[in-house]
């Protein structure tokens, strides 16, 4: 089936949710500036008020909204959910990205943009899912870590791979150096994730992400 589709004289509409600094989501807002992306970002929405992702985006003249997350410290109440999923629909956004969202979603969330979401990890899936996966990598003592590019489904960072790059562990390496590492080539791949779906050369087959050839397509050309 497909990821994204066929390509069309239009931008493809993103919109990001977001809890932290938002590096990766600058990433994605410079190349939408710079056409690396044929992309328009719609609004970014963050379950804290104080997110440094919400300040880069009203800088960039983007949407930036605040929708408390309820009383739950992992998830979204679901009425809330409905109104994360609701504010996406109403500005027409066609794929979501995750971009340092530190709260699970749900079927319904789920299923309104099915097969329409990305969510960007710091380690080289399945390994080390969840919180912290670089410290989890560094203290398990690998060679190679890296992150990964995915699309989202029920399982917590447990969707079909579109994309990863490999960072490899120095022996003076720290938690925190690895870290740093990685987030480059975090803002990279999450960059050239959402450029390919855009350019409508992602198809999945079962659990595999295919990257399809590019044939000197136009690239303001959307997917979807």
């Amino acid at each position: 089936m497909a990821v994204s589709g066929g390509r069309r004289a239009r931008d493809v509409v993103l919109g990001v949710l977001a809890s932290g600094r938002g590096t990766n989501l600058q990433a994605i807002i410079d190349a939408t500036i710079s056409r690396q992306i044929p992309a328009r970002l719609a609004v970014v929405l963050s379950d804290r008020e104080d997110a440094k992702a919400l300040e880069r985006a009203r800088e960039a003249g983007i949407e930036a909204l605040h929708i408390p997350p309820g009383r739950f410290k992992t998830k979204l109440e679901p009425e809330i959910e409905l109104k994360y999923a609701q504010a996406l629909k109403d500005r027409n956004v066609e794929l979501v990205l995750l971009a340092g969202f530190m709260r699970v979603l749900h079927g319904n969330f789920l299923s309104a943009f099915h097969n329409r979401i990305m969510n960007i990890h710091p380690s080289l899936l399945p390994s080390f899912p969840g919180l912290k996966a670089q410290t989890q990598a560094w203290e398990y003592g690998v060679k190679i870590a890296g992150c990964s590019v995915h699309l989202v489904n029920d399982m917590v960072d447990g969707g079909p791979i579109i994309l990863q790059a490999a960072v490899p562990v120095t022996e003076d390496d720290t938690p925190d150096t690895l870290a740093d590492r990685i987030l480059k080539e975090e803002h990279r791949c999450y960059v050239e994730a959402v450029r390919l779906y855009c350019e409508g050369r992602l198809r999945l087959d079962g659990r595999r992400v295919r990257v399809l050839a590019d044939h000197g397509a136009d690239p303001a050309g959307g997917g979807g």
